[in-house]
Parts: structure tokens; C-alpha cells; sequence
């Protein structure tokens, strides 16, 4: 049974850091690309950044590029999104989740995605 548990968040103050635990369960990390999103109040979900399992290829979106880090450590079966310079904006419930395929490059494209974790809850504010 696939399962993906999200850890690490919390409250932390504008331009401060956390970093984000995917720890994952019942299929083989190693071939899967991972994905993590966020969902803020009020919005849609969208895609904060992705990491392929064959080659580790990352991806980012626009408005994280620079301040967040995607790592994957497969012995250890966890995915990591490290998150500096952390504003206000990026509240949100973070969720990883996996791909449905093997073997693919990642996207930020949530259809591509089959199981989810629960989220974990991030609020920056001071």
C-alpha cells in the first residue's frame, strides 16, 4: 500500500526556514518522480517543486525559485523540500505526492500525480 507522510512544518517567522519531510512507503522511491504542492485558504493547489527519481532532475516554480531545495535521499525512502527566506505568501498546507508512472522526468502538473500525503500546515507570519 503506497503511502506518503508529510512532516516538519509549523509556525515561523518571515524570512525564516523550515524544511519539510516526505517520508514514503509501500513502492520502490527510487522510480518515481515526487512532487510537492500547497494549498493556501481560498486557492487552487498549485505546484512548488519536483524531483525525478531515475536522475534527480528538479524542478521549481517561479515563485520559489531560489529560496526552496528539493533533495531526495532513497535509502532513507524521504523526499525533502528545504524552504528559506520563507514570506508571508507561502502559507499554505504543503502536500507531497507521487507519480503515477516510472521513470518520468517530473512536472508540476497535479494530474500526474496519483497518491497524496495528508499535508503538513506552514504559517509564516511574525
Amino acid at each position: 500500500q503506497v503511502q506518503l507522510v508529510e512532516s516538519g512544518g509549523g509556525l515561523v517567522q518571515p524570512g525564516g526556514s523550515l524544511r519539510l519531510s516526505c517520508a514514503a512507503s509501500g513502492f520502490t522511491l527510487d522510480y518515481y518522480a515526487i512532487g510537492w504542492f500547497r494549498q493556501a485558504p481560498g486557492k487552487e493547489r498549485e505546484g512548488v517543486s519536483c524531483i525525478s527519481g531515475s536522475d534527480a532532475n528538479t524542478y521549481y516554480a517561479d515563485s520559489v525559485k531560489g529560496r526552496f531545495t528539493i533533495s531526495r535521499d532513497n535509502a532513507k525512502k524521504t523526499v525533502y523540500l528545504q524552504m528559506n527566506s520563507l514570506k508571508p505568501e507561502d502559507t499554505a498546507v504543503y502536500y507531497c505526492a507521487s507519480d503515477r508512472r516510472l521513470f518520468r522526468l517530473c512536472e508540476l502538473s497535479r494530474a500526474r500525480y496519483g497518491s497524496w500525503g495528508q499535508g503538513t500546515q506552514v504559517t509564516v507570519s511574525s
